[in-house]
């Protein structure tokens, strides 16, 4: 799935509680591959390296550090995800609702990664297991996601203009 997605998908799904609560949800949302990606695609920007072709198909995944696989594997391990999750449960003596995000990309990505472009490690460190699913970047993917998307924002929109008699929280 595509990085904005995700963190759209936080934010709808696990930070409607406030704006801040939706930007934190986007974040965790976005991060896996932030953290994985973001640092490569930082320096290619800044013209510290180049990078592959990034055109109609997947690049050689030769031609990506490995240090990104490496980030890749732990951002996008559910086993991670639910060690860090409970981690902060723990400090914080309640759950961080918008993390749920994180592991939400996670899942999305499982099904939206094929073995032709960095399949999920869902799993890692436990096994190296990975499903071979269908690319996000096809339209078949594609549009059911833009028509998901779509269809949760003006959900969440109706649900909010059409109870004006309830309490609102002014910051949204």
């Amino acid at each position: 799935m595509d990085i904005f997605s995700h963190g759209l998908y936080g934010g709808v799904l696990t930070g409607r509680k406030s704006r801040k609560s939706f930007w934190t949800a986007f974040i965790f949302g976005i991060s896996p591959d932030l953290f994985s990606f973001g640092i490569f695609t930082l320096s290619i920007l800044l013209g510290f390296v180049s990078g592959p072709d990034w055109g109609s198909h997947a690049p050689d995944p030769s031609l990506i550090p490995n240090y990104v696989g490496i980030l890749y594997d732990i951002t996008h391990s559910l086993i991670v995800f639910s060690v860090a999750f409970l981690a902060v449960w723990l400090i914080r003596g309640k759950p961080m609702m918008e993390m749920l995000a994180w592991g939400f990309h996670v899942a999305l990505d499982i099904f939206t990664h094929s073995f032709a472009f960095f399949p999920t490690p869902f799993l890692w460190p436990i096994s190296n297991y990975k499903f071979d699913g269908h690319s996000w970047g096809t339209s078949e993917i594609f549009i059911p996601n833009v028509i998901a998307l779509c269809s949760l924002y003006a959900w969440w929109w109706y649900k909010k203009s059409s109870f004006p008699n309830e309490k609102r929280n002014p910051k949204m």
